[in-house]
């Protein structure tokens, strides 16, 4: 690293690119091979939908969800196609995903700023980014890393051309990224929609406003192209199809316009938010990463933010790209406090940030260096070693490793995934009941040979929500079985009231304990989760 560090100095071209692209590449690769990383049901549901895209099935959305689109689904299964259907694969596709989300930031950078030292500065920030920033671009929910490339990309369109006109061409892919993002992940939005006013308002002062009308009704004509699977969705569902779009199928989010909930969410933004977008925390617990140089990522988020605002009044070259990224942070924010979004607290949502730090910090730093080039490679490597050991930290801490899982009841152990796998194919035990966290990993990895419907709760007060059964074919399979066994994880109070539930209807079973799983299984008589009792409590 200091090797690299030192190169800044020197840089002339595109090497700190390169450097940026394999120190990127080599902490994924690290990651994934020391299985730091679990596979869960989130990301099992992206490989599923693969599979069956691969089998003719053409699903618009996310399984389950009318505002997450299937983009990611259809890149993975390309990825199947090619090397196989293997979890790796998955993998494969964020992580490429994210080197080009690294390499158009770069690219904006040195565009907007004329300085390669300072885009190679940023595009490290990228390759070694908070915990959180790593996790969710390495693992697949559905459409992270595909917002945050359609984010990059239409910034780097956005950027005022010399001649500070806009023309039709770039009007048209412009809105076509916009619809694109609103269909595969509204977050992609609060990217997009600020560099395109930005755009706008710099375009205004040499182009006439019929011209700029113009060229907004070819880009409206874009994001309507675009965002077609959207629409498709509004005709079919209505009204749910906006609710969703707007976080409503965020658990326990109430309503969009609650101002009551507003509150708790400028409390998850400004305590969780800032904590995990500067890296001093994980997104999954209230652990304090590598604290020896956790002053110095706070004091780096801080004074970014506070070098962004002053830089806001200077009029120069480079005042388009600074207000994009300050327009993004601020838009950001606003969204997750006035929509349900806010009431998740988990890092996910923040990417976006992530992306600000790194441009902002590198600008930050590039100032720095103009005055103290000594403190400004200082400052870069403390804040690179930072993220570095926080990242080892929380890799060596396994389970639950870098989990997307905020809920420690969610944070299964799937190490024993494979045994439980062998264990069902012996005794014959294909279909049954479970829940959401086991369901999907189970299914993927049996080759959809082991079909356990999400029809139990997780949560320790038996919270449950339909919305775990994300399949419907699934249900039928199970419901046409002559015999089911049910699994649960790590939850007593569950496994008590089926045994009770089991004798009390004259049922004999057999359990079995595999890792963090508990398998009910051999019963002497068909029955459901409702018939024993189990959906009294959603």
């Amino acid at each position: 690293m200091p090797v690299i560090i030192r190169a800044l100095a020197k840089v002339n071209n595109h090497l700190g690119l390169v450097a940026a692209l394999v120190v990127a590449l080599a902490l994924k690769l690290s990651l994934l091979l020391a299985n730091a990383l679990p596979f869960n049901s989130d990301e099992a549901v992206v490989a599923l939908m693969a599979q069956h895209i691969l089998r003719g099935e053409r699903p618009l959305f996310f399984y389950g969800q009318a505002y997450m689109g299937s983009l990611d689904a259809y890149l993975v299964a390309g990825g199947f196609a090619l090397f196989g259907q293997e979890v790796w694969v998955v993998r494969a596709v964020q992580v490429v995903l994210y080197l080009a989300t690294l390499g158009l930031v770069y690219i904006f950078v040195w565009r907007a700023f004329r300085s390669p030292r300072m885009a190679a500065m940023a595009a490290l920030l990228m390759a070694l980014p908070s915990v959180n920033q790593t996790l969710y671009t390495t693992v697949s929910l559905g459409g992270y890393g595909e917002a945050l490339l359609i984010g990059a990309l239409t910034m780097l369109l956005s950027l005022p051309p010399a001649s500070g006109r806009v023309g039709p061409l770039r009007s048209l892919v412009l809105g076509l990224l916009l619809g694109i993002g609103l269909w595969v992940f509204p977050l992609s939005l609060t990217m997009s929609l600020p560099a395109i006013c930005v755009l706008a308002w710099f375009a205004k002062r040499t182009m006439r406003w019929r011209d700029l009308a113009s060229c907004a009704g070819i880009g409206l004509v874009g994001a309507w192209l675009g965002m077609r699977p959207w629409a498709v969705s509004y005709v079919l569902l209505g009204r749910s199809a906006v609710t969703e779009l707007l976080g409503g199928a965020i658990a326990g989010s109430g309503t969009a316009t609650a101002w009551g909930a507003i509150g708790p969410r400028l409390v998850n933004l400004i305590v969780f938010g800032s904590t995990v977008v500067a890296g001093i925390r994980p997104p999954w617990a209230i652990t304090w990463l590598f604290w020896p140089l956790a002053p110095l990522a706070v004091a780096f988020l801080l004074g970014t933010i506070a070098y962004g605002i002053v830089k806001l009044r200077e009029k120069s070259e480079a005042a388009p790209a600074r207000w994009m990224v300050a327009g993004a942070a601020l838009l950001l924010c606003i969204a997750f406090v006035l929509t349900p979004f806010g009431g998740d607290p988990s890092g996910r949502y923040f990417l976006p940030l992530g992306v600000c730090l790194a441009i902002g910090g590198a600008d930050m730093l590039e100032g720095l260096w103009r005055a103290r080039p000594r403190w400004a490679m200082a400052a870069l490597a403390g804040v690179l070693a930072f993220n570095l050991g926080a990242t080892i930290q929380c890799a060596r801490a396994n389970p639950p490793g870098l989990t997307t899982q905020f809920d420690p009841v969610a944070q299964v152990d799937a190490r024993a995934l494979p045994e439980l796998i062998a264990f069902l194919r012996a005794e014959g035990e294909t279909r049954g009941y479970t829940n959401y966290w086991v369901e999907y990993p189970l299914a993927f990895l049996s080759g959809e040979e082991l079909i356990f419907v999400a029809r139990l709760p997780y949560h320790e007060d038996l919270r449950y929500t339909a919305r775990d059964d994300r399949y419907a074919p699934y249900d039928d399979l199970v419901a046409a079985s002559e015999r089911v066994a049910y699994i649960t994880t790590r939850h007593r109070a569950l496994d008590a009231l089926l045994r009770e539930a089991f004798q009390r209807r004259g049922i004999t079973f057999r359990e079995k304990q595999i890792g963090e799983y508990r398998v009910f299984w051999g019963l002497s008589d068909l029955v459901s989760p409702e018939e024993v009792g189990v959906e009294q409590f959603n």
